[in-house]
């Protein structure tokens, strides 16, 4: 499913994201976090000891809901899948993100050294109410 023009400007902006990931036990499991794209799929950057990237690991569907930062009433609520989980190009990824969310490199939050993981989602339904 090709995404709606209005949805890669927001996502090539400093789009508000939450992803939602399923727990072992099938209940939902909900984080903030920075997105981007491909023109064609969404991006997650997330790190390789998070939940979600756990809970990817084990079953690849995920939701993704997405504000307009410029008017959060203007949202989107996306499903699909990962369709890569990968460390290659991770790390040049954050710090893209970190320049287009914060404007500077990426600061390392967690502390400690990080192993990314960039997330290729193939979004299946688009819903904007």
């Amino acid at each position: 499913m090709a995404l709606p023009d209005d949805l890669l400007e927001v996502l090539n902006a400093k789009a508000i994201c939450f992803v939602t990931t399923l727990m072992p036990d099938g209940s939902p499991q909900i984080s903030q976090t920075w997105a981007s794209t491909d023109g064609e799929h969404v991006l997650i950057n997330t790190v390789d000891t998070h939940q979600k990237t756990r809970n990817i690991a084990r079953d690849p569907r995920i939701a993704i809901g997405i504000a307009d930062p410029a008017a959060p009433s203007r949202s989107w609520a996306l499903r699909g899948s990962v369709v890569s989980a990968t460390t290659e190009g991770a790390r040049e990824n954050i710090d893209e993100l970190s320049q287009k969310y914060i404007g500077r490199p990426y600061p390392g939050f967690g502390g400690g050294p990080q192993q990314r993981v960039l997330l290729t989602v193939k979004v299946d339904r688009v819903h904007q109410p």
